[in-house]
């Protein structure tokens, strides 16, 4: 459920439709926060101009998830 404990972070995690198994293509986003600061902890796809991002909570003060930091690629035009 969406209350389950997101440890780690997503590293440049490629995010696909559900049943996909190609190769990635352009638009297929790949979403990073492996670094300093970084705490997005999980990404789903619902369709293609649409992801449900789960923020991990803040190491200092884990009731909140009040920012955000990450890194998207692979993005076509218009999307």
């Amino acid at each position: 459920g969406s209350d389950d404990i997101i440890a780690g972070n997503v590293s440049k995690y490629a995010v696909l439709p559900a049943g996909y198994c190609g190769q990635l293509k352009k638009g297929h986003l790949i979403f990073d926060a492996c670094f300093e600061s970084g705490n997005l902890g999980r990404v789903d796809h619902i369709t293609e101009f649409e992801y449900d991002l789960f923020i991990r909570p803040d190491t200092c003060n884990p009731r909140f998830r009040v920012w955000f930091n990450f890194t998207v690629e692979n993005v076509k035009e218009s999307q």
